[in-house]
């Protein structure tokens, strides 16, 4: 018999699902150390945090994060709550000597990662891991991406572009939900979904972006309040409406320390688009390019190769011999959002128990927190070129 280690989860709603069905799922189909026990979930109304654990799979349910943190059945902490609580849960947990892993973005400002960083830090001292969730870096032809650059197949980096395109609230009548203030998330698109092509940038790339320069835009900035919407002015009454003070969109330029070129753009009004990730790294010797809505291709093209059998050429990604597919389905069975997540907590579960560092470390989230502030503040400068911070 394998031992189990108890997992508490503070957030049950669209994370907090995933989250859910990749604790329930990953023993499953990964030969795991450990077995993960779903202890407790833990959400601030009685009733609903009670119908989300008998539903989702949960042994049991508290309405205080605190309490959920002193169990002492509860060895590992999965924060899925809005930004502005992240630090506040993580480094308590930390230091009661729990191990994290925390959705993204790992805070929503600098300082309250750099506190996180620095309470990881002492945790890895003592035996205690933390982990910050980008999933997308579990998409196997993402991981297989890294691994072609790695092995030098695209030789020389010389130009990255990364975008995230979705459209959920074209509609200026849709509610003025916590994503959409400033309070509780931080920012807009820029940190919810910008946050990702940063990071999967970074992961694809194995380089870090040294600066910036910026545009943003709030295209609605007025929304009706949302029905019973927790910490946004009381929810909705007739006709009220309320201010949306955090960007819908964000492009930016930016420039890696290995030298090559890269431009972003995230934005939450591409029309007809509703989770285009997309991601190309141009080379010296070949080049790359993913997008999730076809999640489980990855285009390559080697310019090594005669002109007369140059071009991209598709690859699926779902041979046994691809990252994480082999423990999945037959060649040609694709995979979909909800198994990156898996991929994550196994990861995570496999570093705990080899006592290693976990990938993305809260170091990482703040090497992204690093580039969102500085894309902030170029874009309030007239795009100024804006140095990240190292």
């Amino acid at each position: 018999m394998k031992p189990s280690i108890g997992v508490g989860m503070v957030g049950h709603a669209f994370m907090g699902r995933v989250h859910s069905q990749a604790w329930r799922s990953v023993s499953a189909f990964f030969d795991l150390p450990a077995v993960p026990a779903m202890a407790v979930l833990c959400g601030r109304s009685p009733e609903r945090t009670a119908e989300a654990a008998a539903r989702l799979g949960w042994a049991a349910a508290e309405t205080d994060w605190r309490r959920l943190v002193e169990r002492d059945d509860v060895q590992i902490v999965d924060i899925c709550t809005p930004g502005d609580s992240h630090a506040e849960i993580a480094i308590a947990a930390l230091a009661a000597g729990k191990h994290v892993l925390c959705e993204k973005p790992l805070a929503n400002t600098v300082a309250e990662a750099e506190a996180m960083a620095e309470a990881a830090r002492s945790a890895a001292a003592r035996g205690v891991r933390s982990m910050v969730a980008f999933n997308y870096r579990r998409v196997p032809a993402v991981a297989f991406a890294r691994r072609l650059v790695a092995e030098g197949r695209l030789g020389e980096l010389r130009h990255v572009r990364a975008q995230y395109l979705q459209d959920w609230i074209v509609d200026p009548e849709f509610p003025l939900v916590w994503r959409l203030s400033k309070d509780r998330a931080g920012s807009g698109a820029l940190g919810d979904i910008g946050s990702h092509i940063v990071d999967t940038a970074q992961f694809v790339t194995g380089q870090h972006l040294t600066g910036v320069s910026a545009l943003t835009e709030t295209f609605v900035k007025e929304r009706p309040l949302a029905e019973g919407a927790e910490g946004l002015a009381g929810g909705s009454r007739t006709g009220e409406r309320g201010l949306v003070d955090v960007d819908d969109a964000a492009l930016f330029i930016g420039r890696f320390d290995g030298g090559a070129l890269a431009s972003f753009e995230a934005t939450r009004f591409a029309s007809g688009r509703k989770n285009a990730l997309r991601i190309e790294v141009n080379g010296s010797k070949g080049s790359l390019a993913f997008d999730f809505e076809a999640m489980n291709e990855l285009w390559f093209h080697d310019h090594t190769l005669p002109d007369a059998e140059a071009g991209f050429r598709r690859i699926v990604v779902t041979e046994s011999g691809h990252p994480y597919a082999g423990a999945w389905w037959p060649p040609g069975h694709g995979l979909g959002y909800e198994h990156t997540f898996t991929h994550e907590v196994k990861d995570f579960l496999e570093a705990v128990a080899a006592g290693t560092d976990p990938e993305p470390s809260f170091e990482d989230g703040l090497r992204v927190q690093r580039v969102l502030e500085a894309v902030e503040a170029s874009a309030a400068d007239e795009s100024r070129w804006t140095v990240v911070e190292r």
